[in-house]
């Protein structure tokens, strides 16, 4: 059994990727892994807020820092927006006495203290380095074999310096899925931004840059697509419709997250893992993993 404090973030939450948090819970189960939420966590300071008020959302990333240390255990988050700035906040502090003196004084107000004492985590790197690919491999029950699958990481999970992963040509979830018993496509786009929040001031900007992931994933051969961020999910889930009518394209292309795909290869059931959730349908990838057992 491995230990984590869990920081599900607002979008795993309540937010429009509950699926996500669903079947990360679940995944994580499955792999013997616990899961500790981190009890009265609030915002992470999102990236969007720093750009308005940098303080005031370093002391909202360091009070959640501040509460993981009462606990001594690694902080994992399956969103890689809170992934990115936990992290980035955790070495700025640690590296900045000045600016780190600032935080500790406000976090006073309330009793807090941020120490640099816990590591933050994202949730795919936990479980392909922590548990690992043979482990996962292990726990397959259906078969995804005829399955062809596009590995999405968005522009967020890998470029935390250092990080684990390379920031321009990622691995991890292409060795994550050839473990899952399904086929990896090539990718090239598979790190490109999104549009992100863009998609909200500036929509043309961000349908054209979603367009062109689903072009590139979809002329490639996927049949779906995973990825590792809320957002990119969004984008490239529930926006199709409107790129399509941009674009006069006819994309169908399933978008899951890739807790979703795990849970599906170990044969947890669909409610478990949201699917239902998904604005386009994954009847696709259903039809495509609905043979019982590893080898047919």
């Amino acid at each position: 059994m491995k230990y984590y404090t869990y920081y599900p973030g607002c979008s795993c939450e309540d937010g429009t990727a509950t699926a996500y948090g669903m079947s990360a819970l679940a995944v994580a189960k499955a792999l013997d892994i616990e899961l500790h939420e981190l009890e009265d966590w609030n915002c992470c300071g999102s990236s969007p807020y720093n750009a308005v008020d940098e303080l005031g959302s370093l002391c909202l990333a360091a009070r959640n820092l501040s509460l993981a240390e009462k606990k001594g255990l690694d902080v994992v988050t399956p969103c890689s927006s809170c992934y990115i700035m936990l992290d980035r906040v955790n070495h700025h502090l640690k590296e900045s006495p000045k600016v780190r003196a600032k935080v500790n004084e406000a976090l006073a107000a309330g009793g807090f203290e941020y120490k640099g004492t816990v590591k933050t985590r994202h949730m795919l790197d936990i479980f392909v380095n922590d548990v690992g690919y043979d482990a996962i491999k292990s726990k397959v029950k259906r078969n995804l074999s005829e399955l062809k699958v596009a590995p999405y990481y968005g522009c967020q999970v890998v470029r935390p310096g250092p990080g684990f992963d390379h920031p321009e040509n990622p691995q991890t979830m292409e060795r994550l899925i050839e473990s899952l018993g399904a086929k990896a496509t090539p990718f090239p786009l598979k790190a490109r931004c999104c549009g992100g929040s863009l998609v909200i001031p500036e929509e043309d900007v961000a349908l054209e840059l979603t367009y062109k992931l689903l072009e590139n994933a979809v002329s490639n051969g996927a049949e779906c697509i995973i990825t590792v961020c809320p957002l990119c999910q969004v984008n490239l889930d529930i926006y199709q419709g409107k790129v399509n009518k941009k674009f006069k394209s006819n994309f169908k292309i399933p978008v899951l997250f890739f807790t979703q795909l795990m849970g599906l290869a170990f044969g947890i059931d669909n409610k478990t893992l949201g699917l239902e959730k998904c604005v386009v349908s994954p009847d696709k990838v259903l039809a495509k993993s609905s043979t019982a057992g590893k080898g047919g």
